[in-house]
């Protein structure tokens, strides 16, 4: 059994993990990043969408069951760079009301512990460090920033931009989808020396040629230049130990290359992902902490959220030939509508659909179009993400059943908002010359997972400034411990309607700045 000290380790390598390492590798305090994957092979069927999304090749080979006791697969991944190497890279900042208490048909969105104020320093260095591209002011639910983005945005092909003006036209207000891209482009092409090709490749896809600015390429590998920190892959934690007290983090238990390994640091960050976090915490009960480590609250796995999605397609009547097709936004009805006074969501643009993967899809809605093939569908589809808020229902959660199966146990809730968004999108596009139907891309959600999937998973280990309802402190250093702190989507106590990854690498700057405090 090795064994080893640490000023700190680092469990998780993704959005918060990743972002953290990178804002304490300065410090040259000595730093652990312990991933459980290896660096994702950067080879042909990264561009393939019949290897990426029909065949999963490079999804988690897990079974995890729902409540029900059905088994599903996790559309899931593990390697350095965690879920960003596959991520859309749409890059948003919470509005500032989701910060607040909101109302919604199916219940009430929990205020935050602090305020947006707290956060928008750290939105804008992270919008400047993940090279985001977009257009500050163009969506009138944004909040105020202090910074403008650090590149303008990604320009729309000629579809697209249409689709822009028509929308417009009708009283609408698109705006460019702020995009994590390592893109320098003019006249809508990439310059000799853009890392980003503008390919059809880019949303759901690991990129090769590291155009994408994930969590790997932006601050795993700078990480790595500074000669204190260290990164172990293929290493998975077992468990943490904590001290007879049960206040201190004393081991961390790596399972790595068929040996046992034990490590140890003055602080211990878990940043494992939501659903992932959470099971190391359960996993490593003693007798301080019998229903789990931080777990005095009884909120731990707890309170899963991962928003209500629908990925789906639309028919144009003309083709659409559009190739990097993930450059527009409609917050319109982020917070309601003229005949709905509840919030309804938010609607994106998604990677272009392949032949190969509406085939793999058809099965559940082939009788809308029989006579069609499918590259005709695919060379006509206009492809749409949509997200709505889904609430924290303590229910909602995560478990280790007798026999050690993952169990995800999902109610879906607040769904008539999101209903409701996908007859808007419905109305604009038949007002646009589409199809009025929309064609759900199953493949792009993940095969046999409940709606949503795990793309956007938080709330299972929520900060507050209460110990009896939430196991973090503002800080996200665990109430019940005095060297632990989580760092991913764990930390939300609600989701609001707009993806999560910017508010995490916020978080894991400004958790970071906690620690460099701490650490001197």
């Amino acid at each position: 059994m090795a064994s080893e000290r640490y000023d700190v380790i680092i469990i998780g390598t993704g959005a918060g993990g990743g972002t953290l390492a990178y804002r304490l590798a300065p410090t040259g305090k000595r730093i652990l990043l312990l991933e459980r994957g290896d660096f994702l092979p950067r080879e042909r069927d990264n561009w393939d969408p019949t290897a990426v999304f029909v065949h999963s090749k490079y999804k988690a080979r897990e079974t995890w069951y729902g409540k029900d006791g059905r088994a599903f697969h996790p559309g899931i991944h593990y390697y350095v760079g965690g879920n960003t190497k596959f991520y859309g890279a749409a890059l948003f900042r919470l509005r500032k009301e989701d910060f607040g208490e909101i109302r919604h048909h199916g219940g009430i969105s929990p205020a935050w512990p602090i305020a947006y104020a707290d956060f928008e320093p750290y939105y804008s260095e992270a919008e400047q460090l993940y090279h985001v591209h977009g257009e500050h002011g163009a969506d009138p639910t944004e909040p105020p920033a202090s910074r403008p983005y650090p590149h303008p945005p990604v320009s729309h092909e000629l579809c697209i931009q249409e689709l822009h003006d028509g929308l417009r036209a009708r009283g609408y207000h698109p705006f460019p989808l702020p995009l994590g891209i390592l893109l320098d482009e003019a006249d809508g092409k990439p310059k000799r020396h853009s890392a980003c090709i503008r390919c059809d490749a880019f949303d759901g896809y690991p990129c090769p040629v590291n155009g994408k600015a994930d969590a790997q390429v932006i601050c795993v590998d700078p990480a790595l230049d500074h000669p204190n920190v260290t990164l172990l892959t293929n290493a998975y934690v077992r468990r943490l130990d904590a001290d007879g007290s049960g206040r201190t983090v004393t081991k961390v238990l790596v399972e790595r290359g068929g040996a046992l390994e034990e490590y140890a640091a003055e602080i211990v960050v878990v940043s494992c992902g939501a659903i992932n976090s959470a099971l190391l915490l359960l996993r490593s009960a003693n007798d301080r902490h019998p229903h789990g480590l931080a777990n005095s609250s009884g909120v731990v796995g707890r309170h899963y959220m991962r928003h209500n999605n629908s990925a789906f397609l639309a028919l144009s009547r003309k083709p659409n030939p559009t190739i990097f097709q993930k450059t527009l936004a409609i917050n319109d009805f982020y917070f309601g509508a003229k005949d709905w006074d509840y919030p309804l969501g938010h609607i994106q643009m998604l990677g272009k659909s392949h032949g190969e993967t509406i085939k793999g899809e058809a099965p559940d809605w082939m009788f809308w179009k029989p006579e069609m093939p499918f590259d005709t569908m695919a060379r006509h589809a206009i492809d749409f993400w949509l997200t709505s808020e889904d609430l924290p229902d303590p229910e909602n959660g995560v478990t280790i059943d007798a026999t050690g199966r993952v169990v995800l146990h999902l109610t879906e809730n607040n769904m008539e908002g999101h209903v409701r968004l996908a007859d808007k999108l419905k109305d604009i596009l038949k007002a646009m010359d589409c199809e009025p139907h929309l064609l759900p891309r199953a493949l792009y959600l993940g095969k046999n997972i409940p709606i949503g999937g795990t793309a956007h998973q938080c709330g299972t280990v929520r900060f507050g400034r209460d110990p009896r309802s939430s196991a973090l402190d503002v800080n996200c250093k665990a109430h019940d411990l005095d060297n632990l702190y989580v760092v991913d989507g764990s930390f939300f106590p609600s989701s609001g309607a707009v993806n999560p990854a910017l508010t995490i690498m916020a978080n894991a700057l400004r958790v970071g700045d906690h620690l460099v405090e701490r650490l001197h």
